[in-house]
């Protein structure tokens, strides 16, 4: 790396540092780049910024934003917490089990893991604490539950990582079904032995009727899962065309069926998830001008060499990784982390054999959980706020969920072939 690289780094790092936006620092970080030490015209970057908008793949996490949105405004969200609360909540831990089962079902169809904090954490803290959980428990589980948001499919940021490294979506997304039902069961247990040991108070078991009559309530909210994954992997419609037409049943549903949403309300739920998909394009936008100097620097395969040489065992390159993108989402958010970082790792995986939708799934994992650490993370402060808690609180509340997701990436990094199952399984 040399000097020119050096001020580069020393610059992003200082505009980060002095909580200058990160798609600014991006943008004028690539742009000074470009112009001062390649020598192009500026005019190349608007041009840069123009082709990293008008990319089709794009209008996936536009719909899939919307549809999260229409779900929180209507009643489909608390009808998925009660069909959860149905299927567990008579078990020891069972409401804590309820919440992080309703994370699943929700991250199923918004992809997001900030919109499943606020929707099901926001509902689902303040239960647990008035059923008699332990206060520090509950924020912790539903902190760290909504992680599920960005694993199970849909997943915004695997749909921005496929457009980087050409993966295929559909393939890409089943990555994330097995590592999702593991998190699942892995917290889960977790609940029903804590709960047990504490002596929680348990719901009573609810009736074959009462169970039917749940299930036939949300049969229309659990329908939509099935709908958009049903059509993806029976060839009906695309990803992108899934996208679609899940906002679209979410609307019917919550307007005609439901009738939670007036037509009155259409317009604000838009707006704000117009408002939230230009957010996430501006940084898109600001991280290609970057990505852009990185290319033209051939910075990737410089630090691809450098790697190699120093590194010749995959298990301990997916050691350093691990570690590396678990730091960088302590201080970076997934979406920008994942247009910086997937093109420099790119390079290095065919030179360890390292699958890229495996790595894809890795690179989700770790930077989602940056979520719930400090000094940065999005959940700790959402949920902070919920229970009126400093940082310090939540962040020691999320400590042994923490532990259980680590170690669950840990068993995925070193086991590929169950990471890889589903996609092999369906496109060979």
């Amino acid at each position: 790396m040399d000097s020119n690289d050096l001020i580069i780094l020393f610059l992003l790092l200082g505009l980060l540092g002095s909580t200058v936006p990160v798609f600014l620092a991006l943008f004028f970080t690539g742009l000074v780049g470009l112009v001062l030490i390649v020598g192009i015209d500026p005019q190349i970057a608007i041009e840069v910024l123009y082709r990293s908008m008008d990319k089709f793949a794009l209008a996936v996490v536009l719909f899939f934003i919307l549809c999260g949105n229409v779900m929180t405004t209507g009643s489909i969200v608390q009808k998925l917490i009660k069909t959860a609360n149905t299927l567990v909540g008579f078990l020891p831990g069972g409401l804590a089990m309820a919440g992080v089962l309703a994370c699943g079902f929700f991250g199923a169809i918004s992809g997001s893991t900030v919109a499943t904090v606020v929707a099901i954490g926001g509902f689902m803290i303040p239960a647990l604490i008035e059923n008699g959980y332990d206060e520090e428990f509950s924020v912790g589980i539903m902190t760290t539950a909504p992680i599920l948001g960005i694993i199970i499919p849909p997943s915004i940021s695997m749909i921005l990582y496929s457009m980087i490294s050409n993966d295929r979506l559909e393939a890409l997304f089943l990555t994330g079904f097995i590592p999702g039902v593991m998190i699942i069961l892995a917290m889960s247990l977790y609940a029903y032995f804590f709960c047990r040991r504490k002596g929680t108070k348990t719901m009573p078991r609810p009736s074959f009727k009462e169970a039917m009559a749940t299930l036939r309530e949300s049969a229309w909210a659990l329908f939509l899962p099935v709908l958009i994954f049903g059509g993806i992997y029976s060839g009906i419609f695309t990803a992108n065309e899934a996208a679609v037409v899940a906002c679209f049943y979410a609307f019917f549903v919550e307007i005609f069926i439901h009738k939670d949403m007036k037509l009155s309300d259409v317009k604000q739920v838009v707006v704000s998830s117009a408002v939230t998909s230009a957010t996430l394009l501006v940084i898109v936008a600001g991280a290609s001008v970057f990505g852009e100097f990185l290319t033209f620097e051939q910075i990737p395969n410089q630090i691809a060499e450098a790697v190699v040489s120093h590194i010749q065992s995959p298990w301990v390159f997916l050691l350093a990784v691990n570690i590396l993108l678990l730091i960088v989402g302590m201080f970076m958010d997934i979406i920008s982390a994942t247009l910086i970082l997937t093109p420099i790792f790119l390079p290095l995986l065919s030179q360890f054999g390292i699958d890229t939708m495996h790595f894809g799934l890795l690179m989700t994992i770790n930077l989602g959980i940056g979520y719930c650490t400090p000094p940065l993370g999005v959940s700790l402060y959402i949920s902070g706020a919920t229970v009126d808690r400093n940082l310090l609180y939540v962040s020691r509340s999320v400590i042994p969920f923490l532990v259980i997701q680590i170690a669950i990436l840990m068993v995925l990094t070193y086991w590929s072939d169950l990471v890889l199952f589903l996609p092999r399984l369906v496109y060979g």
